[in-house]
């Protein structure tokens, strides 16, 4: 890809930004192109779930013994705009993009194309979470690589549950209290992992919306 239309995928960007910044909401036509409902007002630290399709939800799904979401993230104030900020595999925005923490516009998060329900989760601690969005937004800034090994003990890479866990945990409020999972999936074993369940079931949060 060239210097310019690299450029121009920034560009673009920066206008779909300044557009949620100004208008409280995404893109035009987000109403017809998003599951999320109007009437939710994210706040920072909420934990965002969603179910979504493919290969590696479908695994998530199955190692999550029905808890019926397979993707989570967490809402940051990206000057004055609610934003999510989640560690995604096969999401990319430009040709050759890596997978990686991104900030996409919630609208986005819940686009149909990548989700099929939805869950918002708030801690019950609005000083804390406030915190972990802010943990959330530099592992963002800093470029940080999804893990394809899902191994948290190197947080130079995160998968989704690592991400928020991590961001919690920094803010001094871990999440997730229950034993970690281990699980096979074709050509990989994966031990020791967080998955989405476990947030539903934590003591710090309560559900806003279901949809």
């Amino acid at each position: 890809m060239t210097y310019n239309c690299l450029t121009r995928n920034f560009i673009a960007a920066g206008i779909v930004v300044a557009l949620c910044s100004l208008t409280g909401c995404g893109y035009d036509g987000d109403r017809q192109t998003t599951i999320l409902p109007d009437s939710i007002r994210l706040c920072p630290g909420d934990v965002v779930l969603r179910r979504g399709f493919g290969f590696t939800s479908h695994a998530v799904l199955v190692a999550d013994r029905g808890g019926g979401y397979s993707h989570v993230g967490i809402v940051v104030d990206s000057a004055g705009a609610m934003m999510v900020v989640h560690a995604v595999p096969d999401e990319p925005d430009y040709d050759g993009d890596a997978d990686r923490v991104k900030m996409d516009i919630p609208t986005r998060f819940y686009a149909p194309e990548n989700a099929e329900t939805g869950r918002v989760m708030r801690c019950k601690d609005s000083t804390a979470a406030a915190r972990a969005a802010l943990v959330a937004m530099r592992v963002y800034a800093r470029g940080t690589l999804f893990d394809h090994d899902y191994d948290d003990r190197d947080t130079t890479r995160m998968y989704c549950c690592e991400l928020v866990e991590f961001a919690y945990r920094q803010a001094g409020m871990p999440l997730v209290t229950a034993p970690r999972h281990n699980f096979s999936i074709p050509g990989m074993q994966i031990e020791n992992v967080i998955l989405p369940s476990d947030f539903m079931s934590s003591p710090h949060l309560y559900s806003v919306i279901c949809f």
